[in-house]
């Protein structure tokens, strides 16, 4: 795994900190990914550092190039930049897909992983549970040599999906589950909407995103709290694949909100089952949908400031982001009145035919805004 190690080498980076904003390209992002988004970014920029826009984009079964261009536009729209006058950090998973082999088969020959080849009910029958161990696969004690050949088939296409899964080789008696030698390639033959039928086996999360990282050379690595139980098979494959960079991976509790879902599989069944008129639906949390319905990037971002980070989960409460809107409005916007059920008066006194126009402000806080004339008559 040198090869990549060489093409990184150079002047020392400037960057205090080194952060990621890492979305899967199988959705809209949605107003919880908004407090991630001014998390990363935001840190980045209070600390002199640089935050990359990376796509994890290693499921190729949900992902399309609509997401990809949709998240772009979301980032952008809210205020943040993934490139200066020095550097441009925008990358994808897939740009590393052949340096995460090299470092797969390093594992191998290093007696780190081995092909598996039982089914997928057999693995979680034989991971056990938090009260039992795990019971050792009887494909563990393979020969790297064998272990090898096989998962040089695996990428060849010569094995079907699901009849074998690369394992990483850490300990099946581990109280932490995700230790239990956790897949770290699968076969998947579906088309990728960046490489197409270049590869027919793709890493699991747990090893992408820890290479991802060291490769990029995070320094801070802060994702939700869902991940803390993952972290020490995180820091495995950081320590066991060669690369130099060590990042740090920190935990924050997502964002809740009341009256709100934040399931983006929900708000996929909404999409495709015609419920809403699309991602973008004004009525959807989704950030496309908040545009579209009048929310500023400005009133997000005050949301998101004072929501603050935390680790204990909790819901904040809708009617926080009705207030930033409404707080950010007050002075920008043009005030108007409306009589939503009209009831007919009529001055007796007062001249028949005539009509004053009277001069009012269209914001009492922002001079700037000028000024309109409403009729007024008998």
């Amino acid at each position: 795994p040198g090869t990549y190690t060489e093409q990184m080498e150079g002047p020392i980076d400037e960057a205090k900190v080194r952060l990621r904003f890492p979305p899967e390209p199988n959705g809209y992002l949605h107003i919880g990914h908004a407090k991630s988004i001014c998390l990363n970014f935001g840190l980045a920029k209070d600390y002199a550092g640089r935050c990359h826009m990376r796509f994890d984009d290693t499921n190729p079964v949900k992902e399309d190039q609509e997401y990809v261009d949709s998240i772009l536009g979301s980032v952008n729209w809210l205020g943040f930049d993934w490139k200066d006058a020095k550097e441009t950090n925008f990358y994808f998973a897939s740009d590393y897909f052949d340096y995460m082999y090299e470092i797969a088969e390093h594992m191998i020959k290093n007696g780190l992983a081995y092909v598996d080849e039982q089914t997928a009910e057999q693995i979680k029958e034989n991971r056990g549970t938090l009260h039992t161990p795990g019971v050792d696969s009887p494909f563990r004690d393979r020969p790297a040599e064998e272990s090898l050949r096989l998962f040089r088939e695996m990428r060849e296409g010569k094995h079907p999906e699901g009849s074998m899964v690369l394992r990483s080789k850490v300990d099946m008696s581990s109280r932490n589950i995700n230790l239990r030698d956790p897949a770290i390639y699968r076969i998947r033959f579906a088309e990728h909407h960046r490489t197409g039928d270049k590869w027919c086996i793709y890493p699991m999360y747990d090893f992408a995103h820890p290479l991802e990282d060291a490769i990029e050379g995070i320094t801070h690595s802060i994702c939700t709290m869902e991940f803390e139980d993952h972290r020490p098979i995180y820091n495995w494959v950081v320590e066991n694949s060669g690369l130099e960079a060590k990042p740090r991976q920190i935990e924050f509790a997502r964002l809740g909100m009341t009256n709100t879902v934040m399931s983006k599989r929900k708000l996929r069944a909404l999409v495709e089952n015609n419920l809403v008129d699309g991602w973008d639906d004004p009525r959807m949390p989704t950030i496309s949908g908040l545009r579209r319905r009048g929310y500023t990037p400005e009133a997000i971002r005050d949301f998101c400031e004072k929501i603050g980070v935390s680790k204990a989960n909790s819901k904040v409460d809708s009617s926080l982001l009705d207030y930033c809107i409404r707080d950010d409005l007050k002075t920008k916007a043009k005030v108007a009145m409306a009589v939503l059920d009209p009831l007919k008066v009529i001055i007796d006194n007062y001249p028949e035919g005539q009509t004053e126009m009277l001069t009012v402000e269209n914001n009492p806080e922002t001079e700037a805004l000028g000024k309109r004339e409403v009729p007024f008559s008998k």
